[in-house]
């Protein structure tokens, strides 16, 4: 997912100065990405975990997730919009 200006808007933080935004979805991104490797890693052993880290390629990435985690693009779906709506629900905190 990319984190933008159309993000912004649906969770009602246009509101942020400029600046503030590009930290914030820089931010966004990384905490997706923190939230769904704990997701797909969640029960898997250490030696799998290990053979998803030698991935060199998103293609290869893509591969071994798909032998081993088929339901990563759910994790991924359900995981984005959970972190939509806890943003949309702290915008206020968020803005302050």
């Amino acid at each position: 997912m990319e984190f933008d200006e159309k993000f912004l808007k649906e969770v009602g933080l246009t509101a942020m100065g400029e600046e503030e935004q590009k930290a914030f979805l820089e931010y966004m991104q990384e905490e997706l990405e923190v939230r769904i490797g704990e997701e797909i890693a969640a029960g898997m052993s250490e030696t799998k975990m290990r053979e998803f880290e030698t991935a060199e390629t998103d293609e290869a990435a893509e591969a071994w997730l798909k032998a081993n985690k088929p339901d990563y693009k759910e994790i991924v779906r359900r995981t984005i919009k959970e972190l939509k709506e806890e943003v949309a629900r702290n915008r206020e905190r968020i803005l302050a």
